[in-house]
């Protein structure tokens, strides 16, 4: 077998790659190789599923297809259609791979670390602080080149990887004849077999101190509040592509430790089952919260007005399609982060990101940036290998009680809706039409709904005729979240959505409900003022007084509503912060609408669904009276 890899020296061999995938049911120890031409297409849709696997370079840019604003930089959907596969031991590989060093000359970061910082106050003040989206991932790259780089130094570095990273999902060289992808992801982007998808959101990024990682300090960094808070976020916004592409919504596992040479990283593991095609469950998950932000389409916003340049393949994915046995279609895809991207000429870059919530400390993200770029360096040469794991070290971190203690606890944080499969009933009981206000939150509330025995039509706010297709509503209808200001009257979103609510209310009679953004519009429609909080409240798991009752509820707001005691409008119940005034909920006293301002469909939400379900009957009583 070892025949096959030298046959990759040779100029005149074809296009390849080659594959260690931990995926679940494989033997882990061994190295796929693939071998066939490279074609450009223009569309997931038009990717090939056949018997011989199927490898696709799917770029950034390829989220156009889901009409998100992206910086189109020309990177190719490259696929490489198999002609020969193989599978080698890796014992084997590791013998037969070149194991010479590769030299990176005028290495260093695009972005230098002073200009990185500032750039992340800038997102936490002016996007985060203004209600433009909860999180965001800003990129820079490590540059540099390679003298006279050729076949062997790609192959040179992929053995370096498979021996100095541990931890990775996939560890992968791609040699397409154009560029060459070399690269240790650790982050599953989709998995589909046999109607069983899986995702993987990975967040929160444990630095092993430079005396090497201990338990102590990782108990801190699982105890650290915008850690968890980030992981939770993003958890929330894979969830709402798992309700888009599964059948029956998803399910949480987790929490669960994935440690690697130079960090660790906290994650979860989300399953669904899904009909689709493959490629449709592909194009439905472009790209994860983990490298975009959430929402992700006003994310892609974001990006543009912070990154120079496009991304290329950076935080797009490969994606290796196929069938099973049975016929059954397969896919296992990879996020493309931690990845060097190399040239014809030598020319390298390696692209990484962090994750900026609100409580970002800006020289721990530009120390971030650093750590999620060691382990492709290390291969590189240009950082320090990880030293090999000691008693202390990360290989017996998971396994210590006191960490999966406090990763129990965080679970123990999460709506037990979301930690089983649900199945709607049998027969609806009646039709809820969702308002889609720019944050696909509203899949998940779409889901919850279903569950809870209605039928549901989400529709985007932009929707043609959405406006009259709501005034004819017969049954509840559901103002959803969105990003934005909700008192910019010069935003044609708000001015369209403010329009509607107070139609709605003036006239509709199967009942109004609004979430997030739509509570804010419904609220100053009844003459309360909207405010900026003092302090931007995206992601936060908060205690409140519902109505009476102690609820522990999730937050994604910058702007809230905001009610004076004794201010309250006549006929309405406000629930509000006894301190601060601002507004948690409102209800009709004599039903027909109510709104909320936290998440009732969020997995930071503990009883979400049930009060999901005691809000629509409440807004239907009138209705149905």
């Amino acid at each position: 077998m070892s025949t096959a890899l030298s046959r990759l020296l040779d100029d005149s061999c074809p296009p390849f790659a080659l594959l260690r995938r931990r995926t679940p049911g494989r033997d882990h120890d061994t190295v796929e190789v693939l071998l066939g031409p490279v074609h450009e297409a223009e569309r997931l849709a038009d990717l090939p599923v056949r018997e011989l696997p199927t490898l696709a370079l799917v770029p950034f840019r390829q989220i156009r297809e889901r009409g998100f604003d992206v910086r189109d930089d020309g990177t190719p959907l490259s696929v490489l259609v198999a002609e020969e596969a193989y599978e080698i031991p890796l014992a084997e590989a590791l013998a037969a791979l070149p194991s010479h060093s590769v030299r990176v000359d005028g290495g260093g970061f695009d972005v230098p670390d002073e200009e990185y910082a500032a750039t992340v106050e800038r997102v936490i003040e002016d996007e985060i602080g203004r209600g433009e989206g909860a999180n965001f991932v800003i990129r820079r790259t490590f540059e540099g080149r390679i003298e006279g780089f050729g076949r062997a130094d790609a192959l040179a570095l992929f053995r370096r990887l498979l021996e100095g990273e541990r931890g990775a999902y996939w560890t992968y060289v791609v040699h397409t004849g154009e560029r060459t992808l070399v690269g240790a992801s650790p982050e599953v982007h989709v998995r589909m077999s046999g109607g069983t998808v899986v995702m993987n959101p990975i967040s929160g990024t444990y630095r092993y101190p430079a005396g090497g990682p201990t338990v102590d300090s990782l108990l801190s960094f699982l105890g650290d509040r915008k850690e968890t808070e980030e992981l939770s976020m993003v958890v929330d916004e894979e969830l709402k592509m798992m309700c888009t592409v599964g059948d029956r919504g998803g399910v949480v596992v987790g929490p669960r430790l994935k440690e690697m040479s130079h960090l660790a990283h906290t994650e979860y593991e989300l399953r669904g089952r899904s009909s689709l095609d493959v490629r449709e469950v592909l194009r439905e998950t472009m790209f994860a919260a983990t490298v975009t932000g959430s929402p992700v389409q006003n994310a892609c916003r974001v990006i543009e007005r912070y990154e120079t340049g496009g991304r290329g393949y950076y935080a797009g994915a490969l994606a290796l399609l196929g069938v099973d046995a049975s016929g059954a279609q397969t896919l296992d895809s990879p996020i493309l982060i931690r990845t060097a991207d190399i040239a014809p000429d030598g020319t390298l870059r390696v692209p990484v990101g962090a994750t900026l919530v609100r409580h970002s400390d800006p020289g721990g993200e530009v120390a971030e940036t650093h750590a999620k770029a060691a382990g492709v360096l290390a291969a590189l040469g240009v950082r320090p290998a990880a030293p090999r794991p000691s008693f202390q070290g990360a290989a017996r971190l998971a396994e210590d009680p006191r960490v999966q203690a406090a990763l129990s606890a965080r679970r123990a944080d999460l709506a037990p809706f979301w930690l089983r499969m649900q199945e709607p009933p049998a027969a609806p009981s009646g039709h809820a039409l969702v308002v889609d206000g720019e944050d696909t939150f509203t899949a998940m509330l779409a889901h919850v709904l279903r569950v809870a025995g209605l039928e549901v039509t989400v529709r985007r706010y932009d929707d043609p005729g959405l406006r009259a297709a709501a005034l004819a509503w017969e049954g509840p209808i559901v103002l959803g979240p969105g990003p934005g200001n909700p008192a910019d009257a010069a935003d044609p979103k708000m001015r369209m959505l403010r329009a509607l609510a107070a139609e709605l209310l003036g006239s509709h009679r199967g009942g109004l409900l609004g979430v997030c953004l739509g509570h804010e519009l419904l609220a100053a429609e009844l003459g309360l003022p909207l405010i900026r909080k003092a302090e931007p409240a995206q992601g936060a798991q908060t205690r409140i007084d519902l109505f009476g009752a102690e609820e522990v509820v999730g937050f994604y707001n910058t702007y809230t509503a905001y009610c004076a005691e004794g201010a309250e409008p006549a006929g309405v119940e406000v629930s509000r912060d006894p301190v601060t005034g601002e507004v948690h909920a409102l209800r009709s006293a004599a039903g027909g609408f109510a709104g909320v301002q936290f998440h009732p469909e969020s997995v930071l939400t503990l009883r979400g669904a049930e009060l999901l379900r005691g809000l629509v009957a409440h807004v239907t009583a009138a209705a149905v009276a």
